[in-house]
């Protein structure tokens, strides 16, 4: 249950952030450093959300 809340909590963060990274991003000519720092942040978004579902599923 523990971890259901912290991997909740993280997932909010994550969601949170990229808002924040896709709101500064300038329309054109976007450094490679904040496309990077975007698609890190999805991948952990990605596989914390696939991991809290199979732990739902494992109920």
């Amino acid at each position: 249950m523990q971890v259901d809340v912290n991997a909740e909590k993280r997932i909010a963060q994550l969601q949170d952030q990229i808002e924040q990274l896709k709101a500064r991003l300038p329309k054109h000519s976007v450094p490679a450093a904040m496309i990077i720092e975007l698609e890190d942040l999805e991948d952990e978004l990605q596989a914390l959300q696939t991991q809290v579902e199979r732990d739902q599923g494992e109920r």
